[in-house]
């Protein structure tokens, strides 16, 4: 299947969606670029209104983009963008996020955490700042959004929560291989499981969604050996297609049970909607040399 380019100029892949996201309001943390961008701007092509948390709101010296490009890039897709300056692990700003949501589009209808950060160190090697970063922005900003939107989702009446975190899989060689990490990003699947069956009486659906290979992100790109490891990457856009599918209830199967409280992985959801061929979400290299992401 051919790909196609969208408004914003990036490449369209292989899914076909069943559902929109047209007139639906997404909070997302830290989708300045990367993952977070292109799912924003996936939902963008719809006519969603996305709601920006990021911190970036001057050029980095080695990422590239704000929350200001990227809100010029989710309405050149054609959404509508509020793009806020803000630090997850800031109480004041995630509340001002919510209430500035809610000012501007008269709702929530999706909370997104994107957020996250990463160092894959061993613990001798760990630096506890980074430690501290790491649960500050993984857990407790996941934790956070979704605490103080609950209210406005529940007023929305479909409300969601989507978290990119993997399954709990309590394989010892994940703990043992980057434990610092893997805490803190199981943390934000703990939330996951704990929400979904927290809110079942809200009708709010919680999931979360991970990749199965390697993404090309600038967080990769910039560890040591990066634009090498990156050719064996997937584009962003297949987290963005597979987020699309999970909040427009396009990953169903019959049968397949709860909407909520499931931890996908972007081929799962993407197959069940349809997708047979990968290949064009990859950067060239063939599908038995991609690199399979951790935690799978």
């Amino acid at each position: 299947m051919t790909s196609s380019n969208d408004a914003s100029g990036t490449a369209a892949g292989p899914y076909q969606a069943a559902g929109s996201l047209q007139g639906r309001t997404i909070l997302i943390s830290g989708g300045s670029r990367g993952i977070g961008l292109a799912i924003a701007t996936r939902a963008a092509r719809d006519g969603a209104n996305i709601v920006l948390l990021a911190k970036t709101g001057q050029p980095h010296a080695k990422l590239e983009g704000t929350v200001y490009s990227a809100a010029e890039q989710i309405e050149a897709a054609g959404g509508k963008a509020l793009p806020l300056v803000g630090d997850v692990r800031n109480d004041e700003d995630i509340a001002g996020a919510v209430d500035a949501a809610i000012d501007r589009f008269g709702g929530i209808d999706i909370v997104i955490n994107n957020a996250s950060a990463i160092d894959l160190s061993k613990t001798d090697d760990v630096d506890m700042k980074r430690y501290d970063l790491m649960q500050d922005i993984n857990v407790r900003g996941t934790f956070l959004l979704s605490k103080l939107a609950l209210p406005a989702l529940r007023e929305s009446g479909a409300g969601q929560i989507l978290t990119l975190s993997p399954p709990l899989n309590l394989d010892p060689k994940w703990a043992g291989m980057h434990l610092a990490y893997t805490m803190a990003k199981y943390g934000m699947s703990l939330t996951t499981l704990g929400l979904a069956e927290e809110l079942k009486v809200d009708g709010i659906h919680v999931n979360s969604l991970w990749p199965c290979t390697l993404i090309n992100t600038a967080a990769i790109r910039n560890m040591p050996g990066g634009d090498r490891i990156v050719q064996g990457a997937r584009g962003p856009e297949i987290m963005a297609d597979a987020a699309h599918a999970v909040l427009t209830n396009g990953n169903a199967t019959p049968g397949s049970g709860s909407r909520s409280g499931n931890f996908y992985t972007d081929e799962q959801v993407l197959a069940a909607a349809g997708v047979t061929d990968f290949t064009p979400y990859s950067l060239g290299a063939p599908e038995d040399r991609l690199i399979p992401d951790i935690f799978l």
